[in-house]
This record gives C-alpha cells, sequence and structure tokens, in this order.
C-alpha cells in the first residue's frame, strides 16, 4: 500500500476521533466502530449508532497495556493471572478488569469492570499509536445486522460518507473471545 495513502487515511480517522466521531476500521475478524473513550459526546453517538444500551458496558482496543492502565485496576491480580493475560496479548483476547473508580460509567455500564484488548492487528495497533489512547471498540453492524467484515459492508450498513480506515480484516472467523482476566472464566468463546 502507498504509504502516503496509507498515512493520509489514519491521520483521517484521528480528525474524525478529535471532532468526537464515530470511526470504522478492520480488527482480528470484523470491522469495529469505535470513538475517543474519554468523550461522552463520542460514547453516546456509537450507543445511539448501534442502539446498544449504555448498562452492556463497552470494550476498549489499545495498541499496549500502558494505553490502559488509565482505565484498568489492575493491582488485585496475581502474577500468575498477569502472565496468563500477557501471554494472551497480544492478541484477539478481550480480559474483563476491575476497573479504576475514575473510569467512566458510560464505558463500564452497569458493572465496576472494562473488558479491554491489546490488539495484534497492525492498523489498529498504528491507529492507537497515532491516537496516543485506545478506542472503544465494537462490532460494525446495526441492531439485528450481521458484522460487517468489509469496507463495503459498513458502506452499506452505515451509508457511504462513514469515516472509514480500509483495511483487511485479521481474517478470524469470530469476534474475540472475552474471559475474566481474575478468575479465567469465558464469557464469551472465541
Amino acid at each position: 500500500m502507498n504509504s502516503n495513502l496509507h498515512q493520509a487515511r489514519i491521520s483521517k480517522a484521528i480528525e474524525a476521533l478529535n471532532n468526537k466521531d464515530v470511526i470504522a476500521y478492520p480488527t482480528e475478524a470484523v470491522f469495529g466502530v469505535g470513538c475517543d473513550p474519554d468523550s461522552e459526546t463520542a460514547v453516546m453517538r456509537l450507543l445511539e449508532l448501534k442502539q446498544r444500551p449504555i448498562e452492556k458496558g463497552l470494550i476498549l482496543i489499545a495498541a499496549n497495556f500502558e494505553q490502559l492502565k488509565p482505565y484498568i485496576d489492575d493491582t488485585m491480580l496475581t502474577d500468575a493471572q498477569r502472565e496468563t493475560v500477557f501471554s494472551r496479548w497480544p492478541g484477539p483476547v478481550t480480559f474483563v478488569f476491575p476497573a479504576k473508580a475514575s473510569t467512566p460509567r458510560w464505558l463500564t455500564g452497569r458493572f465496576d469492570t472494562l473488558a479491554v484488548r491489546v490488539t495484534d492487528h497492525p492498523l489498529v495497533v498504528e491507529l492507537c499509536q497515532s491516537y496516543g489512547k485506545p478506542l472503544v471498540s465494537t462490532s460494525a453492524n446495526l441492531t439485528g445486522q450481521e458484522p460487517c467484515r468489509t469496507v463495503d459492508e459498513v458502506f452499506a450498513q452505515f451509508g457511504e460518507a462513514f469515516p472509514v480506515v480500509e483495511g483487511e480484516t485479521g481474517g478470524r472467523l469470530n469476534p474475540s473471545e472475552i474471559r475474566d482476566a481474575l478468575t479465567g472464566e469465558l464469557f464469551r468463546q472465541g
């Protein structure tokens, strides 16, 4: 891919994020929609777009663990639990951590926890690194529709003007596995 075109796409996505807009981008299995996790306005736009109740909580996707530290409390993890999490990251496994008391309810919903993932998708890693923080990440689909796996499917569901970081998904068939970081309990099969 032309690196200037690639950089332009990343810059355009960051501009949309800074404007509190929702963007779409490829992840390990499907396209995700995301926004600035620190902007209540942006998160409310995402929830309205997805017709998703705030009580369900959201997932943050990040380039590295450091980006997640402002939102989660990992002090309750034992060395063994921490080792289990880090053995699966970066990768397509989402872990549910205790949330910091300062983490906004628009992210945690009715929970005192937050689902987070350190991705291994190169485009999302670059996007999060360039943006300087994680993104909210939920599947790109309207309620009742299948998650989008291509740019064309994103445009078909959300409209031709929707901001999309073009690229390929990671080729996985299922969305990320979700596990409890403390207990290892499986919430969603990957």
